[in-house]
């Protein structure tokens, strides 16, 4: 690789490294359920932008399998907390009409 890429490449990962360290912080701090699902996809998305980094960087195609298959599963794991975020919100919804 030429020095300017391999500059580039380490640049990108340390900057994908550091969206994710935020990401973390967010889904630590919340405040609330949206927002954690919201930096657990931010992490996600982070995490498959490091695979493609790796792959570039070591130059092993292996890492974007690994990226495709994480980026399946988050996609999995959004929709079913954006199911569950949406249950538990009628269910509150329902209680507080049937209440004192």
């Amino acid at each position: 690789m030429s020095d300017f890429l391999t500059l580039a490449v380490d640049l990108g990962a340390g900057l994908v490294l550091v969206a994710t360290g935020l990401a973390f912080i967010r889904l630590i701090r919340g405040p609330s359920l949206p927002d954690r699902v919201v930096a657990l996809d931010m992490m996600t998305v982070t995490i498959v932008a490091f695979c493609g980094v790796a792959a570039i960087r070591f130059d092993e195609p292996a890492f974007l399998d690994v990226a495709l298959a994480l980026a399946l599963v988050g996609f999995l794991a959004t929709v079913a907390l954006a199911r569950f975020a949406e249950r538990a919100k009628a269910r509150r919804m329902k209680a507080g009409e049937e209440g004192p």
